[in-house]
């Protein structure tokens, strides 16, 4: 029997071919990479601190490479990324030096969109930032408005708004910023900037976005205080340094929406995805998943250095259409397009809304999924901030394109397993952005 996950190379783009067999099930226990988020920010508070980092459980892929490689090249000391123990000697807030080249933030808008933050507060100091083609288009804006009412002087390309950029850095006052969409990165860019502020500064959403970075400035000294009910957080600049801590990174869930989804939908599966990190504010895709009826139990619940942690025990079930829109989409943004899979093994239609912010990651998510899960058989009508999707229509394996994108990349692998036939993945090797090791894993589950 061949086996159901191949990779090849046809004209120097790597193509995942997926041909599941009829009595394809994932049995078994796996580990994710370690979340993304905290693992850039790990990194840069380490690098703004004072003393000795040490991060276990570090994330390998290219956007975290970017961040360490950024600060670097800033004066702090970040020895070889792995994922046993990494080593940063921070240089202390406010002492990022000018680096002798311009920055790359590669395609990591949460290096880029974070360190504008700390850039801006740099009195003296001048800074270049650019990315790849994918980052370069998209929008800074979000970031560069609240940083210039701080006092930041900062000059892009289109008014201001696209990368590359420059920084001149300046001494920031402390705002209240009303943030008009609910972004993690947009409030911890804010965050990071009032550090080194005259005052304090205050960011208020529109809903929840992530906290990650709430709770890590305050494990590393700062002074924060969160109102839950108003979706406000302040920071109070100049007040507390920075010190080095140990920081042991949990897996990341949005890497484990993959292997949720995937038990979900084939039949006869049963997984156990190990030492997930389920922080209320990133348990959207437990939370919808729930409404279209998965069977996913939480297990083993503990706390690792102030982040909820807990085996995820998924197995398959018949799903059900439902309604995912409003304040939890924020709590699941990077997760929509493995949700849009689900819900093409779903009964009924299920409608994705308030998603509009889809459009300027890494691809037009919106229109990558509704594209490529179309050209597979699904019934998939794009909305202008979301999807309307028909489920029960049978896929059938095709050549689809990952727009480059890691997470289009693996929601179609995924919905590659239900598609009788052969599916070729093109630009498969972008998964390696947020999961290195995605190929072997699949590997593992499905030809073991």
């Amino acid at each position: 029997m061949s086996p159901v996950v191949t990779l090849r190379t046809v004209d120097k783009i790597a193509e995942l071919i997926i041909r599941p067999h009829a009595d394809l099930s994932l049995q078994g226990r796996l580990r994710v990479p370690g979340d993304k988020s905290i693992s850039h920010r790990a990194l840069m508070l380490g690098a703004i601190a004072s003393g000795e980092t040490t991060i276990e459980g570090l994330l390998l892929g290219e956007d975290p490479r970017s961040t360490a490689d950024c600060f670097r090249a800033m004066g702090a000391e970040i020895s070889e990324l792995n994922t046993e123990k990494v080593t940063v000697k921070g240089i202390g807030l406010g002492q990022l030096q000018e680096p002798q080249d311009i920055l790359n933030a590669g395609n990591s808008g949460t290096t880029l969109r974070l360190m504008l933050g700390l850039l801006a507060s740099h009195p003296g100091r001048f800074f270049s930032v650019t990315g790849d083609n994918s980052l370069r288009s998209r929008p800074m804006s979000r970031v560069i408005i609240p940083l210039t009412q701080m006092g930041a002087k900062i000059w892009g390309r289109k008014q201001n708004t696209l990368a590359p950029l420059a920084i001149s850095g300046q001494q920031l006052k402390g705002i209240h910023y009303h943030s008009p969409i609910a972004s993690a990165q947009v409030k911890s860019c804010i965050l990071l900037a009032g550090l080194s502020a005259t005052g304090e500064t205050t960011v208020t959403e529109p809903a929840l976005s992530r906290d990650h970075s709430e709770r890590m400035l305050r494990a590393f000294g700062a002074k924060i205080q969160v109102d839950p009910a108003t979706h406000s957080v302040t920071v109070s600049g100049q007040e507390s340094p920075l010190k080095g801590q140990s920081v042991i990174v949990p897996g990341d869930i949005s890497s484990a929406a993959f292997w949720l989804v995937a038990a979900a939908i084939v039949p006869g599966s049963d997984l156990v995805i190990e030492n997930v990190g389920v922080n209320p504010t990133r348990t959207g895709v437990l939370e919808a998943l729930e409404m279209m009826g998965a069977d996913i139990t939480l297990e083993n619940q503990r706390e690792v250095t102030g982040e909820p942690v807990a085996d995820l025990h998924v197995r398959h079930s018949q799903l059900q259409a439902c309604t995912i829109a409003g304040d939890v989409i924020p709590r699941l943004i990077d997760e929509i397009p493995i949700l849009a899979v689900a819900a093409v093994f779903a009964k009924g239609t299920t409608i994705i809304k308030d998603a509009a912010e889809l459009r300027v990651k890494e691809s037009d998510r919106l229109t990558a999924m509704a594209s490529e899960l179309n050209r597979m058989g699904a019934k998939i009508n794009e909305l202008p901030d979301g999807l309307e999707i028909v489920g029960g229509t049978p896929l059938q394996g095709t050549a689809v394109s990952s727009y480059t994108d890691h997470r289009i990349a693996m929601s179609l692998a995924i919905a590659a397993l239900n598609a009788p036939g052969m599916t070729a993945i093109g630009g498969a090797e972008a998964a390696a952005i947020s999961y290195p090791n995605f190929v072997e894993s699949l590997q593992y589950l499905c030809d073991d």
